[in-house]
């Protein structure tokens, strides 16, 4: 008889690829699934919960990488060891790092939105976005008192990050743009959505034209004009991008420090 993952309780908020883990956890560690008997197929799992059979595979190695089950060319087999009771997951703590973009409630010259855009073409595919499609854009801007721009971040999400993440997923492009929205703890979100993450970054000069270079040179509030750019890639276990971002910065005048902290 075929079953769902649950939909309700604290799994609902879970990837499906966690909610089938979670399921046939409680089956192996309960004993409904004998220790040392082999697993139904990919296909009839897929079919069991109602997913496709890539979060099938995912499941199965989350319960491989725990020791609950093992596979050979026979299949997949429960573990013929004793599994241990089910622990409490712990509740997870905010990672030291941040996202770069959270407001500060008080600061008029921090100026943060977020958007529905479609990306450019180059990065559709890494976002796993069909040409034009949009996607959720967060654009962050870091101004001087005078009003000249110490630092800008645009960071493009993936369709994978959008699905996963409930706290993202709540933006909806009829709602038009939101201004100063507070994506501090976008990685701890992350976190508690059961994504292990990648963080890849690149730090380059930023290109810019004559007449760009110039009009900076002649800001006092920005030194002798020199900037730096960031680009960064945060994907997930499976290899899936989640947000690409690009940050470019004023390097006399801001200072761009990250933490990794997990």
């Amino acid at each position: 008889m075929a079953e769902s993952v649950p939909e309700y309780g604290p799994r609902a908020a879970l990837p499906l690829y966690l909610r089938v883990a979670c399921a046939l956890r409680d089956d192996l560690t309960q004993r409904r699934i004998s220790p040392g008997s082999r697993l139904p197929s990919e296909r009839h799992l897929a079919l069991r919960y109602h997913v496709n059979r890539q979060t099938v595979r995912s499941a199965l190695q989350l319960l491989r990488e725990q020791r609950l089950v093992v596979t050979d060319r026979r299949g997949t087999f429960a573990a013929a060891e004793p599994a241990e009771p089910e622990r409490p997951v712990p509740t997870p703590v905010p990672l030291r790092r941040t996202f770069p973009g959270g407001p500060r409630a008080a600061d008029s010259l921090v100026r943060a939105a977020l958007s529905w855009e479609a990306p450019p073409a180059a990065l559709a595919g890494r976002l796993s976005l069909a040409p034009g499609e949009p996607t959720l854009v967060h654009r962050h801007v870091v101004l001087t008192p005078a009003g000249a721009c110490l630092q800008r971040s645009v960071t493009w999400f993936s369709r994978p990050a959008l699905t996963e993440i409930p706290q993202l997923a709540r933006y909806r492009p009829s709602t038009g743009r939101y201004r100063q929205p507070d994506l501090r703890l976008l990685y701890h979100w992350m976190h508690q959505a059961g994504l292990r993450t990648t963080h890849r970054e690149t730090i380059g000069v930023p290109a810019r034209s004559p007449a760009e270079a110039t009009a900076t040179a002649d800001d006092p509030t920005v030194g002798d004009g020199a900037r730096l750019s960031v680009h960064r890639v945060v994907s997930d276990q499976h290899g899936h991008a989640l947000e690409v971002t690009d940050i470019d910065f004023a390097a006399r005048a801001a200072a761009w420090t990250y933490e990794f902290g997990d």
